[in-house]
């Protein structure tokens, strides 16, 4: 039995979602790493899901046994990256490293980038573009603030994608 190596696919504009539909009903394991992303349109901000890397998912398949030219043919696939008509196995542990840093959805959790003390700029409505100052951050990784508001210091809990650190 020969082993499953992953490689690159490159799907056609905005058809994530069709090549994997159609990867996973031909058999294939695949792997795309999504992140929210917060834009402020007017006076709202709005969180979406995106692909991490733009146009580009990992497939896997044992390549001497698997029929991996069909992936080519597959309905939003743009191609299989491949140098001399031959697909380049990627390095286990780049995979092994992505997946370690997603969710069961594939969703790329955020890093335990924030410590008390640290100032954040909160970016979610109302407080948007206040700066605080991290008191604590619970086992659910609510992050706790202190907002200097009014005169007075008030307390209030935030979720990581609601901040960012201040530069």
């Amino acid at each position: 039995m020969s082993t499953k190596h992953w490689f690159l696919l490159q799907y056609k504009p905005n058809s994530h979602r069709l090549a994997l539909r159609n990867l996973h009903r031909q058999g294939f394991e695949t792997f795309l790493p999504m992140q929210d992303v917060t834009q402020r349109h007017s006076t709202k901000f709005v969180q979406q899901r995106r692909p991490l890397f733009p146009g580009y998912m990992f497939v896997s398949f044992a390549l001497d046994t698997a029929p991996w030219r069909k992936i080519n043919s597959t309905v939003g696939v743009a191609r299989l990256v491949s140098f001399d008509g031959q697909p380049k196995a990627l390095p286990p542990d780049l995979i092994a490293g992505l997946m370690a840093r997603c969710d069961t959805q594939g969703r790329v959790l955020p890093p335990d980038q924030f410590a008390p003390g640290d100032e954040l700029q909160v970016m979610s409505v109302p407080f948007a573009e206040y700066v605080a100052t991290i008191e604590t951050i619970d086992a659910e990784q609510r992050i706790w603030l202190l907002m200097e508001f009014m005169g007075q210091k008030t307390r209030m809990a935030v979720w990581p994608e609601q901040v960012q650190l201040t530069k």
